[in-house]
C-alpha cells in the first residue's frame, strides 16, 4: 500500500501575522492608489466643470454591491462604516465641505450617525433645529445638512421648495437592519447635479387643510410621511416620500377623497430606496 502523505502542519502564529501584515499593506497601497485616481478626477472636473462632488445614485449602488458580496466573520457594521468614511473622505478631498447637523433630537444619536457615515475628516457643525441646518446649507457653496427624519417643531422642508434651494439627496441609514449602530433616521440635504441624484423615491412637500386622523390613516397606507401643523392653511404641512410607482397625482386625489384640501405640492428631493438586510 502506498505510504500516506504526512499530515499538513498548521501555520504558526508568526506566519499568520505575516499574512495579516501583507494584507494590511495591500489595503493601504490600494487606498493610496484610489487617492491617485481621485487626484486625476479632480483635474478632469476642473477642466470639464461637472459640478458637485456628491453622487447619491453612485453611492447607493456601491453600498448595494458591498452588502451583496459581504461574507465571513467581519461584522457588516464595520464594513459599511469603513466604506462610508472612504466615500465621504475622498468626496471631501475633491471638494471640501462641512456637515451641518441638527442636534435637537439628541447629541449622541446624531453624532453617532454623522461619524458613522462621514468619519472625522469632514468637519461637523452642530445646530439646534432643522431650520438652522437648512439655512446654513442654503448659504454655503457645497456643504450638506443632516436632519432627523422624525416629526419636528416646524416644517423645515418648505424652505426646500424653491428652485435655487438645496434638496434632500439621501436618507440614512441606507442599509437598514436591526440594531444598526447609527439607527437615527436622517435626511441628507445638499446640492447635487441632476444626473447624480438617486430618484427611486421622490420626496414631496404637501400643504393641506382639513387634515384629520382619517386622512392621516389613509396616507399612512400609501407612503411614509412627516406631518406638522400649518397655520397658514389651518391644516398640516407634510413631507411625503413616494416610491417610483406612486405618483403625486394619485396621492393628492386620495387625500381629497379622504376629505382634505390640497393647497400646494412641491418636489423637494429624492433618494435611493433603502436596502433592508434580513435579521
Amino acid at each position: 500500500m502506498p505510504t500516506p502523505p504526512p499530515p499538513t502542519s498548521a501555520p504558526d502564529l508568526t506566519e499568520l501575522r505575516k499574512e495579516i501584515d501583507r494584507i494590511d499593506e495591500s489595503m493601504h497601497r490600494l487606498l493610496m492608489e484610489r487617492g491617485d485616481i481621485i487626484d486625476r478626477l479632480i483635474a478632469v472636473k476642473k477642466s470639464q466643470d461637472t459640478g458637485s462632488a456628491f453622487r447619491p445614485a453612485r453611492e447607493a449602488e456601491m453600498m448595494r454591491r458591498l452588502v451583496k458580496r459581504h461574507k465571513g466573520i467581519l461584522p457588516l457594521d464595520t464594513v459599511e462604516s469603513i466604506w462610508r468614511v472612504i466615500i465621504a473622505t475622498f468626496t471631501y478631498v475633491q471638494a471640501p465641505f462641512s456637515a451641518h447637523a441638527d442636534f435637537s433630537a439628541g447629541d449622541a444619536s446624531m453624532r453617532d450617525s454623522a461619524r458613522f457615515h462621514f468619519g472625522f475628516t469632514v468637519p461637523l457643525v452642530p445646530h439646534m433645529g432643522a431650520a438652522a441646518v437648512v439655512a446654513a446649507v442654503s448659504s454655503s457653496k457645497g456643504d450638506l445638512g443632516l436632519v432627523p427624519a422624525i416629526a419636528s417643531a416646524g416644517a423645515w422642508w418648505t424652505a426646500l421648495e424653491f428652485d435655487a434651494a438645496p434638496k434632500i439627496i439621501a436618507r440614512l441609514p441606507f442599509v437598514e437592519r436591526a440594531d444598526h449602530p447609527a439607527a437615527l433616521p436622517v435626511f441628507v440635504i445638499s446640492r447635487a447635479a441632476a444626473d447624480a441624484m438617486a430618484t427611486e423615491a421622490g420626496v414631496w412637500s404637501i400643504r393641506v387643510s382639513g387634515w384629520t386622523a382619517q386622512t392621516a390613516q389613509t396616507l399612512a397606507t400609501m407612503a411614509d410621511f412627516l406631518a406638522v401643523p400649518d397655520r397658514a392653511f389651518d391644516g398640516a404641512a407634510l413631507l411625503v416620500t413616494l416610491p417610483q410607482d406612486l405618483s403625486i397625482e394619485t396621492v393628492t386625489a386620495t387625500l381629497v377623497k379622504a376629505g382634505a384640501t390640497v393647497r400646494s405640492t412641491a418636489l423637494v428631493g429624492s433618494h435611493a430606496t433603502r436596502y433592508t438586510v434580513a435579521a
